[in-house]
C-alpha cells in the first residue's frame, strides 16, 4: 500500500497538472515511444520558444487531471508512453512544432488533444497544424486585395480614357 506521503505528493502533481490545463490553450497527448534524450531537448527548446512545455507524465496522474477539469473522451489515449504538451499563449505554434517533427520521425505520434477546454480529434489538430501561420494568411489577404485593387484602377483608367477620347 502506497504511504500518506506518497499519496499526498500524487494529489499534489494532478492539482498541478489540472491547473496547468485550466490556464492552458492547446493540450496535446502525444506517444514519444522511440525517440532519445536529445530530440526531447531540442523538442522543449522549440516549445519554449513559443510558451509552451512538454511533460512526460503517469497516465495516471494525467487522467485525474482530466477528471479534474471535467474533461472526457481522451481516456482511451492514456496507454503506452504519453507524454503532454501545455501551450499557454497560442494553440497553433505549439501544434505546428509537435507536427513538424512527427512529420520527421515516424514513431513520435500525436494521441489526441484539448484546444481551448475541446476535446479535438487528431485528424482536426492535423488539419489545423497543416495551415499556413498567421503571418502568412494576412500577407496572402493583403495580396488578393491588393490584385483586387490594381484591377479596379486599371479598369477606371481605361473607363477614363474612353470617356476623354469621346
Amino acid at each position: 500500500m502506497a504511504s500518506e506521503k506518497a499519496i499526498n505528493q500524487k494529489k499534489k502533481e494532478v492539482e498541478e497538472l489540472a491547473e496547468k490545463m485550466g490556464k492552458a490553450k492547446i493540450v496535446l497527448l502525444t506517444d514519444y515511444k522511440g525517440i532519445n534524450v536529445a530530440d526531447v531537448t531540442g523538442i522543449r527548446a522549440k516549445l519554449r520558444g513559443v510558451n509552451a512545455e512538454y511533460k512526460v507524465i503517469k497516465n495516471n496522474i494525467t487522467r485525474r487531471a482530466l477528471e479534474s477539469c471535467k474533461i472526457e473522451g481522451l481516456e482511451d489515449k492514456l496507454e503506452g508512453t504519453t507524454a503532454v504538451i501545455l501551450g499557454y499563449e497560442d494553440y497553433l505554434e505549439p501544434l505546428k512544432a509537435i507536427y513538424e517533427y512527427s512529420k520527421d520521425n515516424e514513431f513520435y505520434k500525436i494521441k489526441g488533444g484539448i484546444i481551448e477546454g475541446k476535446v479535438v480529434s487528431v485528424e482536426e489538430l492535423i488539419t489545423l497544424a497543416k495551415l499556413p501561420s498567421r503571418e502568412t494568411l494576412i500577407a496572402q489577404l493583403a495580396g488578393a486585395l491588393l490584385g483586387n485593387i490594381s484591377k479596379l484602377a486599371v479598369a477606371l483608367n481605361e473607363v477614363s480614357k474612353k470617356k476623354a477620347t469621346a
